[in-house]
């Protein structure tokens, strides 16, 4: 065999986590991730490179976003600068179960338990993550040199390359960053939750470009045509959506009028319910075959299947009825 062409069958015999994390890298060290700071002016811009992660691979937009929350938050709470070439990942899931406390020794911050669903666990070199404190809720940095991630605690084929696995905290020195309840009490954690929407809508318009270039190449029939027309529609109004998001947040970056948090579940909410219509869409029209055949959209779909649970889903919808109820809707 070629020495070229060995290298290219070990380079994609890696495990997807791997390949994952050697584009990470290549994209923290290159600058793609250098984008502006939500607010600042330019947060269409910010969305824009999530949105284009996504298109190419998911699990890297789910790294990629992340990196770039943590450099915002970072700026948001006056927390350390993030070193040049370290890779940041924001460790803030807490669903029912194993979580991490902290607790005050000699004057240091001490980390315990475990943190689930800890993006990139094998590939950042830093992170940002909760931790129930006797004073409420904190965030913390931390290295992860001496982090023990559970390497069997993420079995899924979709996002299989964003290493999403429990990571065990065996006191771990940390850093507080911003007063107790600051990561979620700041305008930022509203601007950061809708950016999460922007990696969603370059995914979906991933598989729906699957649809569009058989409808270029070939006679697909009506029925294909109706549902590339629906998806053309729903793709357009997540941009439109996105786009009006990102001009309120660079107009408001403080949210002094209060619309952050509905805003965040408008438009995550919205995009979800489009990506879900065009991965449905797209699978009616062509049928198994782009899913049995074409390696890149299947791992497209399975992978946008997963992340878009990341939305809360009627428990979201509850909480946008709440707030609507208590502020208004321009309606």
């Amino acid at each position: 065999m070629p020495q070229n062409s060995r290298a290219t069958g070990l380079a994609e015999a890696a495990p997807p986590w791997q390949r994952t994390a050697q584009a990470f890298t290549a994209a923290v060290g290159s600058g793609r991730l250098d984008v502006p700071l939500p607010g600042a002016g330019a947060t269409r811009a910010r969305w824009a490179v999530f949105a284009d992660l996504g298109g190419e691979d998911l699990s890297l937009a789910r790294l990629g976003e992340g990196h770039a929350d943590a450099v915002a938050i970072l700026a948001e709470l006056n927390g350390p600068a993030a070193g040049a070439g370290s890779r940041w990942g924001v460790w803030a899931a807490n669903p029912p179960g194993l979580n991490v406390t902290a607790s005050r020794r000699a004057g240091s911050w001490l980390l315990r338990g475990t943190k689930q669903y800890c993006s990139g666990a094998r590939v950042c070199t830093h992170a940002l993550v909760t931790a129930a404190a006797e004073d409420g809720e904190r965030l913390f940095a931390v290295s992860t040199a001496d982090l023990e991630p559970d390497t069997g605690s993420w079995p899924a084929t979709g996002m299989a390359g964003s290493d999403t696995l429990d990571v065990a905290f065996p006191g771990i020195c940390a850093i507080a960053v911003g007063p107790p309840g600051g990561y979620t009490n700041r305008p930022g954690f509203s601007h950061g939750g809708a950016g999460v929407a922007a990696c969603w809508y370059g995914g979906a318009r991933a598989v729906g470009r699957t649809l569009f270039s058989a409808a270029s190449k070939r006679d697909v029939g009506p029925h294909a045509l109706a549902h590339l027309g629906a998806v053309d529609i729903a793709l357009r109004a997540a941009r439109a959506a996105l786009g009006q998001a990102a001009d309120e947040i660079d107009a408001d970056p403080a949210d002094q009028a209060g619309e952050g948090p509905a805003r965040s579940v408008r438009v995550k909410t919205l995009t979800e319910a489009v990506a879900t219509a065009v991965m449905n869409r797209t699978g009616r029209a062509l049928g198994a075959g782009p899913l049995s055949h074409d390696e890149a959209h299947s791992r497209a779909v399975a992978d946008l299947t997963v992340y878009l649970r990341q939305h809360h889903a009627e428990r979201d919808l509850a909480r946008l009825g709440e707030l609507v109820t208590e502020h208004g809707g321009a309606w």
